[in-house]
Formats: structure tokens, sequence, C-alpha cells
């Protein structure tokens, strides 16, 4: 059977339903309420004057791209660590796996918050950031799929898994749900 048009919508909505949020403890809670923190993370971020970093590999750069722009035009510094230039620099002379550790460990202060977004987990350059993001004290939030047992899940203080192991749909959620993380901060800038 050919897919339709409204049978993946229809799939893709039945998969927003079934995200999971995890805190930096691994236990399992409800997604809302968990998402009101990673709100109030970024909120409380950008009052204090501090960024947001993003990393992500193929299409989740490119989220990584719009989102980092988002943000910064939602009132809080926010970039992207997906320069042309200085990743294959880095990869060059670092090796890819530091491609995003390196800059957080040279741009990203303490209070700081990067945002890393992997559909498998596993990729070793996003879980190198998210190491680096640690060691400068910064808060990380991360969005993920595929297994449910990848690393990059339970490295976060909150923690987005997409359970599906196909690239469109992970990516997709993980849209959705930033557009409602630059929803909520837009609204809480202007309430």
């Amino acid at each position: 059977m050919a897919t339709t048009l409204s049978r993946s919508l229809e799939e893709l909505a039945a998969l927003t339903r079934r995200v999971v949020f995890t805190d930096r403890t691994g236990a399992p809670g409800d997604p809302d309420p968990g998402f009101d923190r990673c709100v109030d993370l970024l909120a409380g971020c950008g009052t204090a004057g501090g960024a947001v970093f993003w990393v992500g590999n193929g299409g989740s750069a490119a989220l990584a791209s719009h989102f980092a722009v988002d943000v910064f035009n939602a009132g809080i510094r926010s970039t992207a660590f997906n320069d042309a230039s200085m990743l294959t620099c880095m990869g060059n002379d670092c090796g890819y796996e530091q491609v995003f550790a390196r800059p957080v460990s040279l741009f990203a202060s303490p209070g700081d918050v990067l945002i890393a977004i992997s559909s498998s987990g596993r990729s070793p350059n996003i879980l190198a950031a998210v190491r680096a993001a640690r060691e400068r004290d910064c808060s990380v939030l991360t969005l993920s799929g595929f297994r449910p047992d990848n690393p990059l899940r339970g490295m976060g203080d909150g923690n987005f898994y997409v359970p599906s192991e196909a690239y469109g749909p992970v990516e997709t959620v993980h849209a959705i749900i930033c557009h409602a993380l630059v929803d909520a901060l837009r609204e809480r800038r202007r309430g």
C-alpha cells in the first residue's frame, strides 16, 4: 500500500503523543512539566545574560541552525556550531569527534545551555560536545530517537526521546519540540 499524506500525518500525530521526557537522573516524567522546566532553563539562561549553543549533524545541523536563529530572535544569545570552515578546521586539526566539543570548550561559560540534537543519540561528536559542556558547568538539553538505550538520552538535564527508528519522523518531531520551545520563550517575553 502506498503511503498517503493522511496516513503519514496520522502516524506523525501518534508519534508526537509517544515522546518520552527524562531528567538528568533518567527518571521518566510527563513531557508537559518537563517541557516547562526546559523553558524555565532557557529563559533563566537568557535573563542571566547566558547563551544557548546548538549542535547536530546533517538534518539535525539544519534544525540547530534554524532554532539558534529563532532563539536569538526571541531575545537570547544563541548560535549553532556548524560553520563549514570551523567544522573542516576542527575535523582536520582535532578529529571529527571534536568538531563540536572544541568550540563548546572555547565559547561556553557556566550557566550557558547546550542543546544537542541527534536522531540516533549515538554520534560521537555530539556526545563529546555534551561532555565538554558539562566540564564548563553548562546545562544540557537533548533531543534523540531510534533506540531507547541511546547514550545521549541520559546525558541532559532534560531529554526528549522520540520512539522511532526512521529519520524523517524523528527529525520532524524534534522540529515540533523546538518550535514549541521558541513559542513558549516568546510568550514569556511578551507576558
